[in-house]
């Protein structure tokens, strides 16, 4: 049990060292979602993609059941 001890405060120690990284973290993981969700609204929004999305819309909603 006396073993144990300093291995528990020394990753106390570290847990405490680390408590300003979540802002960090939190605030690039938004900037990749902002910049991943630009790229997917120019591709979705693009001539091709949206002329085939419309297609199978469109084919979907006139099939025959």
């Amino acid at each position: 049990m006396h073993r144990a001890r300093p291995v528990w405060e020394r990753v106390r120690r570290a847990a405490r060292r680390e408590d300003g990284m979540s802002t960090a973290e939190y605030a690039v993981g938004t900037i990749a979602a902002v910049a991943f969700s630009t790229a997917l609204y120019k591709v979705v929004s693009s001539d091709i993609v949206s002329s085939g999305l419309s297609s199978v819309i469109g084919k979907a909603l006139n099939a025959t059941f």
